[in-house]
């Protein structure tokens, strides 16, 4: 195989939009993270979405492992087509790939240089928000994610030189029976629970310095009850609790934003806010 050679650059006039970005997501889910991120983004930004074509897909971390090499492919894929920053959601890859703190940085840097194009994991954005908001201690609002995913989630926080106080999901909490009765909600939940679930992480550890939500979940706490993100409920839930609120979403759009030298034009939580100091 030969080495990638960059084609002519695209030129200023011959881009669609002055500042585009691309997203990858996992093989299984519509992702709202390309509406989520252009809605509260300059007109400036274009998004185009990518996802990854794994047909027996199961949400299996050992998938996550085998097809971390897809990453290559969106990346090259997006650098071809003139995007400027290469955004992968999905926050288990980081600790599924079995690289380690350390390495996620080196495969994040590497791919950006060898394509030219800045590329961001969801996973180690976290990392790098939590250090930019020198934040030392953490606790971890597990959502949805089973035990090996937020466990492994947790364990690259420690890894990364973080004091998690507390984890959990939300069987863990109290709110559903078992793992089986949160995987049948398929990631949206009643628009209460973003609350309660908070409430409850903060009684477990009120001496953490910001209090963090696993992956992409969705709540029903959008008109009509339609399905939000973190990102739309952070700033409430951080003027209730005194303390940064920062889920894999912000984190992922704060890093991305930052490449770009952009902010948000519409009022977010502090992580993103601080885009505008």
């Amino acid at each position: 195989m030969t080495d990638f050679v960059m084609p002519e650059k695209w030129t200023p006039d011959q881009k669609l939009f002055p500042h585009q970005v691309g997203f990858t997501c996992p093989p299984f889910d519509y992702d709202a993270a390309p509406s989520d991120f252009l809605r509260m983004s300059p007109e400036s930004v274009g998004v185009h979405g990518w996802m990854l074509h794994v047909p027996d897909y199961a949400h299996g971390l050992d998938q996550r492992k085998a097809n971390f090499g897809m990453m290559d492919d969106f990346v090259h894929c997006m650098a071809r087509n003139g995007v400027d920053v290469c955004g992968q959601v999905g926050s288990n890859w980081v600790h599924a790939s079995g690289l380690g703190v350390e390495g996620i940085r080196q495969h994040c840097a590497d791919l950006s240089d060898k394509y030219e194009t800045r590329f961001h994991m969801a996973g180690y954005a976290m990392v790098e928000a939590l250090h930019e908001m020198n934040v030392e201690k953490v606790a971890l609002n597990a959502a949805y994610h089973w035990p090996d995913w937020w466990q492994g989630t947790a364990g690259f926080l420690r890894e990364a030189g973080f004091d998690v106080l507390w984890a959990g999901n939300f069987a863990d909490q109290g709110w559903f029976p078992d793992q089986e009765a949160v995987n049948a909600k398929r990631w949206i939940f009643d628009g209460d629970l973003f609350d309660k679930s908070f409430s409850y992480v903060a009684d477990q550890a009120p001496d953490a310095d910001a209090y963090l939500i696993n992956g992409m979940c969705n709540f029903r706490s959008g008109p009509g009850g339609l399905p939000q993100r973190p990102l739309h409920l952070a700033r409430e839930m951080e003027a209730k609790l005194g303390k940064p609120v920062i889920g894999h979403d912000t984190a992922l759009y704060w890093r991305i934003m930052k490449d770009l030298g952009i902010a948000p034009t519409t009022p977010q939580s502090r992580l993103l806010e601080s885009l505008h100091a």
